[in-house]
């Protein structure tokens, strides 16, 4: 059974070969160098550091994917806001883990008071990403067409958005 769960120390060497595999083997990054553990580490504290949710799933004891938010922007406007990650290990697909994860990191930025979260996916092309981001109510925004170059060819990215909780329909309670 899988259990999503907050991301700990000890899963660093699992979620630094997940995104490397991403970096060298696909365009939903842009990332053409996979990070070091040690960059990969320092990523999560900040994103820890700054009250947002970084989660793991596993299975069987090992990590088989993670997702994260972060800012969308560092400006202070932007306190609530946040641009989605997800990645899963190869072969991992289509199997429904993806989903159950994004739909826990939701639910974990909702109840932290955030109200809009967006999705950046590396290439048009990227038809799971979209597709888990759509089945779980993110709309496309649009397409910022050939600002990528990977793999000998421009790559597009899709912006995706998705209100949660009241959204702008009342000032949130930490507003200043």
């Amino acid at each position: 059974m899988p259990l999503i769960r907050p991301s700990q120390d000890q899963d660093i060497p699992a979620v630094t070969a997940i995104y490397a595999h991403h970096v060298l083997n696909g365009t939903g990054t842009f990332e053409t160098e996979p990070p070091s553990a040690a960059d990969m580490t320092n990523r999560r504290a900040d994103v820890l550091a700054k009250g947002l949710p970084y989660l793991v799933v596993e299975q069987d004891g090992e990590v088989i994917g993670f997702a994260y938010a972060n800012w969308f922007k560092p400006r202070p406007a932007y306190r609530f806001s946040v641009e989605d990650s997800i990645y899963m290990a190869p072969g991992l697909h289509r199997k429904g883990l993806g989903r159950a994860l994004l739909a826990e990191l939701l639910a974990r930025l909702e109840a932290a008071g955030i109200r809009k979260a967006m999705a950046v996916i590396g290439d048009s092309a990227n038809a799971g990403s979209i597709g888990v981001h759509r089945s779980l109510g993110f709309t496309e925004v649009g397409t910022v067409k050939s600002c990528g170059w990977k793999f000998g060819a421009w790559r597009d990215i899709v912006i995706m958005e998705k209100t949660l909780g009241a959204g702008d329909a009342s000032p949130p309670e930490q507003a200043g």
